[in-house]
């Protein structure tokens, strides 16, 4: 290594470390008081249970006081728009999950712009599955496939209303030549109990919400949609080792503060974030729960994420005349 090559490192290590002391300098009159952590869909889901574990931990580490605040509808919009408006000095977080990017696409007259919302972190992200009932014949997603290029339209598949889910599964039928007969539901959870009575053939989505009905033999996996196999499911292949032309896709969770939150709050924000979703507590919480792999990303990483995941699924949105429901 160069003499110049040591002085960037070194120069480069000692502003990482330099960073925390200066924002929590110029924040030192900050916060001024409960800190609400916004979460824009109904208590008991995945989102509810990522704000709730960082937002007790947060206040553990700092003794700063955080109130969970659930403001659910139009998957997400609801939330998002209360926290865009919300003064901007650091006291009002959001907590979303992956759907809260796709709002702009599937809702008109949306009542705030992407860049009412600063990005502050992704926390992490986990990979979609697919799962039927063991009566099914299906051991693999290629299974599925197969029948419903025998059968087009005829196969059924429970999926979330504007949802990541709903729009791999479309783009995996046009990418792959194959028909399904898509059913959509408000919720993930109504999914998973109509897989589970046979209403449908099979359903996309979260794979913590799937893994206690993979663990107690309920439901048979038949694929994830990451880039490689899920930890919790070694045994099971991607979509993309099945032979399809497809896209990797995950749930992720995302915190977001108003726009124009000042940047040292906003850094400030960021280290108490990192320690709390580092911790080992909370990481084993997160995998058990979610099946979660923790990103911690900077803001700009995750409005540059954001960016591209949008470009992508905007595009299939248009192409396929794809509505919220």
């Amino acid at each position: 290594m160069t003499i110049l090559r040591r002085r960037v490192v070194l120069a480069g290590v000692t502003t990482v470390v330099a960073a925390p002391a200066i924002a929590r300098a110029q924040t030192s009159d900050w916060p001024k008081g409960p800190i609400r952590v916004v979460v824009p869909f109904p208590p008991g889901g995945t989102t509810d249970a990522v704000a709730r574990l960082l937002a007790a931990k947060v206040s553990d580490n700092t003794g700063w006081q955080t109130v969970i605040d659930s403001k659910p509808g139009a998957a997400g919009a609801i939330g998002a728009a209360n926290v865009a408006k919300a003064p901007a000095d650091g006291q009002t977080w959001m907590v979303t999950f992956d759907s809260h990017i796709l709002s702009p696409a599937f809702t008109p007259n949306l009542s705030y712009k992407d860049s009412d919302l600063f990005n502050v972190m992704l926390v992490g992200r986990a990979p979609l599955a697919v799962a039927c009932h063991p009566d099914r014949p299906y051991k693999t997603f290629a299974d599925v496939a197969d029948d419903a290029k025998k059968r087009p339209g005829k196969v059924s598949v429970g999926l979330l209303s504007a949802s990541g889910a709903l729009l791999l599964t479309v783009y995996l039928q046009k990418a792959n030549g194959f028909q399904l007969n898509q059913i959509y539901y408000k919720g993930g959870a109504p999914t998973v109990q109509d897989v589970l009575a046979g209403v449908t053939d099979f359903t996309v989505t979260t794979l913590g919400i799937l893994q206690p009905q993979f663990r107690s033999g309920k439901l048979r996996p038949l694929g994830t949609t990451g880039e490689k196999r899920a930890p919790g499911l070694p045994d099971v292949p991607t979509l993309g080792e099945q032979g399809f032309n497809t896209y990797p896709t995950y749930s992720w969770w995302g915190v977001y503060v108003p726009a124009s939150t000042p940047r040292p709050i906003v850094d400030r924000i960021s280290v108490e974030l990192t320690k709390a979703a580092r911790s080992p507590d909370v990481t084993q919480k997160f995998i058990e729960q979610t099946e979660m792999e923790i990103i911690v990303s900077s803001p700009e990483e995750f409005a540059s994420f954001q960016k591209s995941e949008q470009e992508r699924w905007f595009k299939v949105i248009k192409d396929n005349g794809i509505k919220s429901d």
